[in-house]
């Protein structure tokens, strides 16, 4: 029997899912559901579409729902909310907010007996899962995570909320310096600004002040000062060209030392170089809606992370399968 998804929200995020979901042969989407009205809305797949009001007449035809809005306004209160009714994986990313999602989404989720998987994708999602491994296994060590190159959908809707911004886009890439200096087991002290640097491409409206843009741009607090950023200013037609994709990736480095003195050095590494952010996203949320079934039909409830997930949930194959062919 399929597992039988839903995708609430239809951008990036959601054609990601629908075409992930597509990729399984365990799993169908049932429909789609959205703020818009549904005949404005064409699936990539031909899934069919509904208001989000209808949600609340299907909780016998879904298996689990994927939450696919924004973690500054949506999941907040979309989360709980489905939480209520059906068992959910979302997307939260807001590293510093994360314990106080999970304590109100598992709330939610104890009360109706569902599981919820919050923060899944790959930071926070895979590249947690890399940190606590490499720091169980080389447990006199340190942690780095090098983020980029890659589009920032955050930094980049920050730059276009700037007045006089007609567009743009932002990169963060990793300072090369910094990463080969982790490479090399020497466990350097790293500061924001020597581990990343910020690369923008901006489109200014006509007769915009390009000197101003840049100084704010610059001087953003929680964005843009504690780093040193570069700002180029291109036409429309050059950034369109130039810059129409979602690429990401980073590094997550666990340097460490064993032996009676200490005399060992290692070094986990742990990579990501992706052509679309939310694909690669979206296929990490399908994995763990297959967890969320399994441990909800197992009689589990409440709000879970990766970091509670035994991997060999995330598989469609059998365990036998899967001891066979991987261990």
């Amino acid at each position: 029997m399929s597992i039988r998804i839903g995708i609430f929200g239809y951008g990036n995020l959601g054609r990601g899912v629908e075409c992930a979901v597509s990729q399984n042969s365990d799993m169908e989407v049932v429909g789609v559901f959205t703020r818009r009205a549904p005949e404005t809305v064409k699936t990539v797949k031909n899934s069919p579409v509904y208001h989000v009001d209808k949600i609340g007449e299907m909780t016998k035809d879904i298996d689990v729902m994927i939450i696919c809005g924004g973690s500054a306004t949506d999941l907040p209160v979309q989360t709980p909310m489905i939480a209520s009714i059906f068992n959910c994986v979302d997307s939260f990313d807001t590293h510093a907010k994360i314990p106080e999602h999970f304590e109100k989404v598992d709330n939610v989720a104890k009360q109706s007996g569902k599981i919820a998987m919050i923060s899944v994708g790959w930071d926070p999602g895979m590249f947690s899962l890399n940190r606590l491994l490499g720091g169980a296994i080389l447990s006199d060590g340190k942690d780095y995570t090098f983020w980029g190159k890659g589009v920032s959908q955050g930094h980049s809707d920050a730059i276009r909320r700037i007045d006089g911004v007609l567009d743009g886009k932002q990169y963060t890439i990793p300072v090369e310096a910094a990463l080969e200096a982790v490479r090399s087991g020497a466990n350097p002290d790293l500061t924001t600004r020597q581990k990343h640097i910020r690369e923008c491409f901006v489109v200014a409206k006509e007769g915009a002040d390009k000197a101003k843009i840049e100084a704010e741009i610059k001087n953003m607090p929680n964005y843009f000062a504690d780093y040193d950023t570069t700002v180029h200013f291109i036409t429309k037609e050059e950034l369109d060209r130039d810059h129409s994709g979602i690429p990401h990736g980073g590094f997550v480095i666990r340097s460490g030392r064993t032996g009676a003195h200490l005399e060992h050095s290692h070094i986990i590494e742990y990579s990501l170089k992706l052509d679309s952010n939310p694909e690669f996203t979206a296929s990490v949320l399908v994995a763990y809606a297959r967890a969320a079934y399994r441990m909800n039909i197992e009689g589990q409830c409440g709000c879970k992370t990766v970091l509670d997930v035994p991997p060999a949930y995330l598989s469609a194959k059998s365990g036998e399968e899967l001891r066979r062919e991987l261990l």
